[in-house]
């Protein structure tokens, strides 16, 4: 829904088990963290405007914690594939961290060694199924918050 994203796709990142499946990561057995994988144009949106969306759309400052999804695969990290994406991540918590001291970013920025696709039922999960539970009440209100709080970066 961003403007010069060109794809975006679940997966699994920053574990220590080769291939590894939903079942795997979902336990804590893998290592790895549920991650999106996003292809843009850096012509149209910068890595900054992509760092504000995903600090404006979950909360940054719980340790392996995503509303009532707890363990180290719910922490919250970006995987970098470029020094400077680095250097940006790592200068965008610094900032947030100076200004609100009170409950700081807990986010992690590490390298990104290997991607892996998640299965296909998880691609287009929101779309695919507005009227589940988990959409509804978790899913929803991030959407309609990063489409109220960005509508300068929305596609038309």
């Amino acid at each position: 829904m961003l403007k010069g994203v060109q794809s975006v796709e679940p997966g699994y990142a920053g574990g220590h088990v080769l291939n590894p499946t939903y079942e795997q990561v979902s336990k804590g057995d893998s290592g790895h963290v549920e991650v999106v994988k996003i292809v843009y144009n850096p012509d149209e949106l910068s890595f900054p405007e992509l760092l504000q969306v995903f600090f404006a759309s979950h909360d940054a400052t719980e340790i392996n914690r995503q509303g009532s999804d707890e363990g180290f695969q719910y922490r919250t990290a970006i995987f970098y594939t470029t020094e400077r994406q680095r250097q940006q991540a790592q200068h965008y918590i610094d900032v947030i961290n100076s200004i609100n001291t009170s409950k700081p970013i807990v986010t992690t920025v590490e390298p990104l060694e290997t991607f892996y696709p998640a299965e296909d039922y998880h691609k287009n999960y929101f779309a695919n199924n507005k009227q589940a539970g988990y959409c509804q009440l978790v899913i929803a209100p991030k959407v309609d918050k990063v489409e109220k709080k960005f509508k300068n970066l929305i596609k038309p």
